[in-house]
Formats: structure tokens, sequence, C-alpha cells
């Protein structure tokens, strides 16, 4: 079909006005350009679902490309589980997600699967929690995570709790690949009246509170300091406000929450980027904490799996990188474990290629056996599952560089909000200690060398972005750079073939035991470590760097080092990106 041609197709199949007035006023203006941009290609459901900007068309997000994708998931669930199915449905803070939600919910019912739905929005990681508490074969998340406001998407977790994985995720792409028109749906009051469609809500929430508390490693010193420590939050228009307020509520600690942005909005009015990574998004609550002369800054992304802190750092406050307070955690949780005597035998801790070594290094300083995953927190938790199937480790903690981090066993997905409660509890240890997070910080780094990490990422939108993005990796893949920032390659490791590459020698080794993924690891000669990897989710490669000093050194002179190796390296890239 031409452009034209698949416009007068969606309008066939589209149910939803609005939807609908959109591609009929592109028809009626004869505007190509948007059209071609909306119908070029079909919206594409990767390995972890959909993400698209919300729209008319089959290259965006919106009622029948939610409904198709999910048609296609119904049929891989009826050909792959045995007995009867169900599912479970949440969804976030974003434009349409009730929406969405619902019609995948009703596809789901149409096809005799039993479909649980929250009555509103929820955080990704009760969504995880739900799948493995009501024990279904599959659970839906409606989120575009910390996407701009236009985004939206729909992520697919299987019935560990964790987002699928090999082999399940290629097999869900073929069956929604196989989906055209053949899509079952039925009514809301039909599917309700049927058993097939159960509204849940305070079951779930209440039973995930009480895990979170539980958790808490030193709930003596909460229960007698809490009151010494003052908390500022922020949501960034997301689902994290009740819970974040509920659970600080319980534990005692005090918390004063960002007004204007405690409530949901799918526009993220406030914001330009819902993203606790970005400093512009912590802003209003940075100066809240001035004021109120806080402690800790808490920011969590639209859907509540991400979490950003600020601390204060003598007359002002610094943003901690995913990096860094993923070291800190690292640090408490393992350190405090160990003292308290609730180490567990073979203690493990997870985390990814792209993240910092040194989170590994201090896990493995306190006994425990650390391990490297492909980008993706479903990586994390497909490792929990491997744990849990051998019984040979323990999971302990592990997280991603993207702010994202896991503290308990009973979620398999990042949960920024029981990652908030460790963090205010990791704060309040260090005020009890007479320290602040920045002096812990500089502990750790006085131990085991001043690490810094910089990502560098660069969009290619539309329809050569993807095609520029190819021909970047193909480059840097067959014409391997001898050097970078000045620094020698010392060696090449491409995930994508599971090789080293030697590249003094030329020699090439097949010694990397993970699944293919297109990205490319250069090792520098003094240990500096460089990967390129396009995002999975966003029209976008990034770029990250790490670099390291010898342990010792005192914190200024380290510094001094490693940021000249980072700029160096950072020159470098731009001229590839450039």
């Amino acid at each position: 079909m031409d452009i034209n041609e698949k416009a007068l197709e969606y309008l066939k199949l589209e149910k939803h006005n609005f939807f609908r007035s959109e591609v009929e006023k592109l028809l009626n203006n004869g505007d190509e350009n948007e059209l071609k941009e909306r119908f070029y290609q079909d919206l594409s459901f990767g390995t972890g679902g959909l993400r698209g900007v919300i729209g008319g068309g089959f290259n965006r997000m919106n009622p029948f490309t939610v409904k198709k994708a999910t048609q296609g998931l119904a049929n891989f669930v009826l050909k792959s589980r045995l007995g009867e199915k169900s599912a479970v449905i949440a969804y976030d803070s974003r434009n349409y997600s009730d929406i969405f939600s619902l019609e995948a919910a009703l596809v789901l019912c149409a096809n005799g699967i039993k479909t649980y739905l929250f009555t509103s929005l929820r955080a990704t990681p009760v969504l995880s929690y739900a799948v493995r508490k009501l024990k279904t074969d599959t659970g839906i998340m409606v989120t575009a995570s910390h996407n701009p406001a236009e985004y939206n998407g729909y992520k697919v977790y299987w019935n560990d709790g964790a987002q699928v994985t090999p082999p399940y995720d290629s097999g869900i792409i073929n069956e929604v690949n196989k989906v055209t028109t053949d899509i079952k749906t039925m009514d809301k009051d039909e599917a309700i009246s049927k058993g097939l469609l159960v509204m849940i809500d305070s079951e779930i929430d209440e039973s995930y509170y009480e895990m979170v508390v539980k958790e808490s490693l030193r709930p003596q010193l909460i229960k007698e300091k809490s009151k010494e420590l003052k908390v500022v939050y922020t949501p960034l228009h997301g689902t994290g406000t009740v819970a974040i307020e509920t659970l600080f509520n319980r534990l005692g600690m005090p918390i004063s929450t960002v007004l204007s942005q405690r409530e949901p909005d799918g526009n993220f009015s406030t914001v330009p980027f819902p993203n606790p990574e970005e400093e512009s998004a912590m802003e209003l609550a940075v100066k809240q904490a001035m004021e109120e002369k806080a402690d800790l800054v808490i920011g969590t992304d639209p859907d509540a799996d991400r979490i950003g802190i600020a601390v204060p750092d003598n007359d002002d406050y610094v943003l901690i990188s995913g990096n860094q307070l993923g070291a800190l955690l690292t640090d408490y949780i393992f350190r405090t474990r160990k003292e308290l005597g609730c180490l567990p035998e073979n203690p493990a801790f997870v985390n990814t290629i792209v993240t910092t070594n040194l989170q590994n290094r201090i896990a493995e300083s306190y006994g425990a056996k650390s391990f490297k995953v492909l980008t993706g927190f479903k990586f994390i938790g497909a490792k929990m599952k491997e744990f849990e199937d051998a019984g040979k480790y323990n999971y302990v903690f592990g997280g991603e560089e993207s702010y994202g981090f896991l503290v308990e066993n009973s979620v398999r997905d990042k949960d920024a909000i029981s990652a908030a409660t460790m963090t205010a509890e990791m704060t309040l240890w260090n005020i009890s200690r007479g320290m602040s997070v920045v002096d812990h910080l500089n502990e750790i780094y006085k131990k085991f060398g001043y690490y810094k990490e910089i990502l560098i990422s660069k969009y290619f939108k539309g329809i050569s972005g993807a095609e520029i993005m190819n021909n970047l990796m193909y480059t840097l893949r067959n014409e391997t750079p001898v050097e970078l920032g000045g620094i020698k390659v010392d060696s090449l490791i491409d995930y994508k073939n599971g090789t080293t590459k030697v590249v003094s020698s030329g020699e090439v080794l097949n010694n990397i035991d993970l699944p293919s993924s297109n990205v490319l690891q250069f090792i520098l000669e003094e240990g500096s470590i460089v990967t390129a990897r396009p995002s999975g989710t966003e029209p976008k490669i990034k770029f990250y760097a790490s670099c390291c000093s010898i342990a010792g050194l005192e914190i200024s002179e380290a510094k001094k080092s490693v940021d000249k190796k980072i700029e160096d390296i950072e020159n470098s890239l731009q001229k590839y990106l450039n």
C-alpha cells in the first residue's frame, strides 16, 4: 500500500475518535510528510514491548496498536501456557494510559485470559510484585518510563515478575507480527460479569507495603532517630506519591513533597523531561530542600522504577549519579548485613556491563560473588530466577547505571519505592555516625579508587535515523579505533558475536557467555572502559565511558587525573557522533 492507502486502512480499524480525527485531518490537509512519519512502518514490538509517540497511525501508540500487540501476546500465552490463563495490568500517569490498559485487558479477556486490572495508576514495581503475588502467566505495564510527554509505551512481563527475556521475547514478537485485523475484544461490563475482568487495588498495595517495611535493615535506628532526617520528595507528576508518602509515614520518617509536582500529570507541565537523572527535573525539589535544609532530595520517574537523589555538600546540593548511588547502596547493604550477621550464604550482587565496576569491587570486598549482565533490568531479573532455580547463590542487591535498583527479592524489576526507603535509611545511618552522604562516597573512593563515568547520547529521529546508527556501529565494529582519548585500545568486546578481539594482534576469542546484543565495549590499556550501544527503546545511540584512579590517592589529586582522561575520551567520541 502507499501511505494514503495505509492511512485509510487505519481509519477502518481504529475505533477511538481522537486518534481517527488526527489522521482524517492529515489526509484532508494533504500533509504528506506527517503521514509518512506515521505510516512508513508499523510501530515495532521489540524485546521489551511497545514504545512510541502517542497519536493516530500504524507507527504511533494508540488503541489499535495496543490491541494488535495484546492479541499477539494473548496468542503466545494460549500456545505456551497450560491450564487456566491469567494476566495483570497496571498503568502510570501518562496520557491515555488508562485507555490503553483497558483496551489491552479487554483483548485478553476476549481470548479467555482472566485479567486483573488496577483501578487507578500504579508503579511499575507494584505490577511486577502483583505478577508474582497473583501467580499470573503474564503482566503488562502501560508506561513510557522517563521519556518525554508525547510518548507512551507497553512493557510485557512473564510469570516470574521480570520483563520477558529469550526465548519468550522473540516468541511474543513473532505472534504480534502475525496479527493483522483478527483482533478479539469484548465489552467491559460483560467481561466483569463473566469473571474475566477483575478490578484490584488495596489487596496488592498492602502486601507490597508490608514487604518494603520488612526490608529495613536498621529498624531500631529508624525508630530512635528518624525525626533527625529531613527528606524532600518529588514524584515528577508520576505514580510514586501515594506509595512513597505511605511508606515514609509508616516508617516514621518525615517527608516533604513538592506540591507543584505531586499530582499526576501526563503533560509533565513543570519539567521538560520527567527524568530524575536530569538536573532540570530535580530543580524544584532542590530549591525546596535548600529552603527546608533537607538532608536528602529524592525524585522518582513517572512509573516510579527509577530514583534520583541530591544531597547537601557545603552550602549547595549535588546530584548523585546512578553509578554513585549504586555504590553507596552496595556498601551500605553489604556492610550492614555483614555487621548484623544477616548476610546470606553465597551472597550475590548483579549489575550490567555498562555500570561501574566500583560496585562489583565493593560487593566482592564483603565476600559476595558479583555478576555482569546485558543492559536492561530484565537480565538482572533473569539472573535472579537463575539463582532461585539453581539454589547456589542468594541475591542481595543489584542495579544499573540508569538509576534503577532492586534492594529486595519480591520484585523482579527496578524499584524506586523500596530504593527510596533504603536510601533514606542509608542517609540516616550516615548522620548517626557524624557523616554526610558525600563523606560516605569519599570514604568509598579512598578505599577503592576514584571512579567517574559519563554518558553521551545522540538522537537520530525519522526514517534515516536507524540507518545512521547502523552505519556508525558498523564502522566501530569493523574499523576498530586504535586509541580513544589518546589511550591505546587494548581489546574490543563484541556482545553481538560473543567475541573479544585483541587489537594489537588481531586475535579473536569466543569468550563471551551472554545473549547476543548489539553492543561494543572498548577496553583501554590503563583500564578505562568505553561502551557503544544503540538504545532499544528510543531512536538514539549511547556511549558510556568509565575511568578510575588507583586507591589511596587524595580525592582532589584523583579527580584531576580522572577528569582529564574523561575529557579526552569524550572529545574522541564526539568526533564519531559529529
